[in-house]
């Protein structure tokens, strides 16, 4: 095959690739049909890889190969010869311009195709994901919505609470612990978020979200059974153990006038797993 020949092929490859571009992006933006998507893509992508390889295969010199130059004039032979070869390389120099940008186009038709798809990831979560239901003054009851008094819980005793009328909120799902009040050694600013040593996390590991669900009293200690994270309660559940990147996010509570417990207001940090802010510290 020659350069023309190449060439042409090429083109016509590339136009082919563009035209499976701008059909995958049509059919996205369609609904879509994952087999009709999957071949459209295997035909823009392939053609490109295909016109590549023509493309160091036929329009690439293998080698080049110089001789001395002789020291007499060029004879009329020569010439014609030199003339021919140059107007021959302008005429190749125009082919590969017009490849180059058919080549430019059938990756753009590919980049277009590909920016339909980021739609699916759905809208972005914003500050979401720092809030969960937690509200001022919202009573902490367990899973059958019973209001947790302040002395209901025996020393080094453990309940699973939610917000009053949430009980299905599960970003908002937390741990009630008691421990000895002159044990706890809460960071600066929560020394009364722990009222008679009820002190309360959210349930949902830092790690992988798994649920923290179990507590070792001898070391005051919640563990997580999924890959096994522990958290010291006494210290804000800063992670003691296991691959946890972070503490559990403590929730502040206050007794009220009738002796329940309340929450003062939500997480001290996004509950769940680590993102990409969390190198701030929580």
């Amino acid at each position: 095959m020659n350069e023309r020949a190449a060439s042409r092929l090429m083109a016509w490859i590339l136009a082919l690739s563009i035209l499976a571009g701008v059909g995958l992006f049509v059919l996205y933006a369609l609904g879509g049909q994952p087999q009709l998507e999957g071949a459209l893509l295997f035909v823009a992508l392939g053609g490109v890889g295909f016109a590549l390889i023509l493309w160091g295969k036929y329009l690439f010199r293998p080698e080049i190969v110089t001789e001395e130059r002789e020291p007499h004039a060029s004879e009329e032979e020569a010439l014609a010869a030199a003339e021919e070869a140059y107007e021959g390389g302008e005429e190749l120099v125009a082919r590969r311009s017009f490849l180059v940008r058919m080549l430019v186009g059938a990756f753009g038709a590919l980049g277009v195709a590909a920016i339909v798809p980021i739609r699916s990831l759905g809208p972005g979560p914003g500050r979401s994901l720092f809030h969960t239901a937690w509200r001022p003054g919202m009573l902490l009851v367990d899973e059958a919505g019973r209001p947790i008094q302040a002395g209901a819980l025996a020393l080094d005793s453990v309940v699973t609470v939610f917000p009053q009328g949430l009980t299905d909120a599960v970003d908002s799902v937390a741990v009630l612990v008691k421990v000895p009040p002159d044990a706890l050694n809460l960071p600066e600013g929560r020394n009364d978020w722990a009222p008679q040593g009820n002190v309360c996390y959210s349930k949902l590991c830092t790690h992988a979200g798994c649920p923290v669900g179990l507590y070792l009293a001898q070391y005051h200690e919640l563990q997580c059974p999924c890959h096994f994270s522990a958290f010291d309660v006494l210290n804000g559940a800063n992670p003691v153990f296991g691959p946890a990147p972070r503490a559990l996010p403590q929730l502040p509570i206050e007794i009220d006038a009738q002796g329940f417990l309340r929450a003062k207001g939500d997480f001290t940090a996004p509950v769940g797993p680590g993102f990409w802010n969390m190198g701030k510290g929580s």
